[in-house]
Parts: structure tokens; C-alpha cells; sequence
């Protein structure tokens, strides 16, 4: 449904390396770089991270996170390592979540800037 998503960033060359991780954990590529923004993507959509002077604050009482599709539990494990690994922060460790569904493995995580994201894989295995 969603063509693009971006978020504003604080520091852009430190949130760079933590996508770069999470991304590539995730199988997705980086479409675009310069000094003002990176773009990550694949055939279905496009995320960006954005130098700005003045980044939206992220809250957890918003309700607002990103979920990234993964294609398999792996990938799920893979994304939560690579995020604790480079600045993020565990906001859910890699598992089934059982109210969510009878198949919904994810993991959550927050971004060096407070954004809530999500690695989600709904296959039986």
C-alpha cells in the first residue's frame, strides 16, 4: 500500500551504519545515498533516513513504529542482532507472539533517534 516511508534523523553517517545492519540483516539494499539522505528499498517499496535540523521525537506512547517483512525466522533473529549490535535498543527479543497470530514471529527494536521497528515473519517455519 505504501509507495515510500521516511524518518528525520539527528545523525545521519551513525544512523547510516545502523540501517546498513538491519537492512542487510533483512536482505534489503540501500537504493540511494549523499551527504543529505539514504534510501533503502526493493522491488515493493522504499525507506528513507533523512538529515534534519529538526526530527519529529519519537515517543513510545505515539503508537508509531515500522514493521520490516523478513523472509524467514532467521532473518527476524539476524535484524534484532544487528540492531542491539549498532546502537539500537531491545524492545522485544525474537519469538512467536501468539496473540498476534498462530505463525507471527518478530522482533522489536529502537533506533539510535527513539523509532520503534519491527522485524515480522508469519510462515509456519
Amino acid at each position: 500500500m505504501l509507495h515510500h516511508a521516511s524518518i528525520g534523523v539527528k545523525n545521519l553517517k551513525k544512523s547510516k551504519t545502523f540501517y546498513d545492519e538491519i537492512f542487510k540483516a533483512l536482505g534489503i539494499r540501500e537504493l540511494s545515498a549523499d551527504p543529505s539522505s539514504v534510501g533503502y528499498g526493493d522491488a515493493d517499496g522504499s525507506f528513507w533516513v533523512l538529515a534534519s535540523k529538526a526530527p519529529v521525537g519519537a515517543s513510545s506512547d505515539s503508537g508509531l513504529h515500522f514493521c520490516f517483512r523478513a523472509a524467514g525466522r532467521a532473518q527476524v533473529d539476524a535484524f534484532h542482532a544487528a540492531a542491539t549490535a549498532h546502537g539500537g535498543r531491545d524492545n522485544g527479543k525474537p519469538g512467536l507472539r501468539a496473540d498476534y497470530g498462530p505463525h507471527y514471529y518478530a522482533a522489536f527494536v529502537v533506533d539510535p533517534d527513539g523509532y520503534r521497528l519491527e522485524a515480522y515473519y508469519g510462515g509456519a517455519r
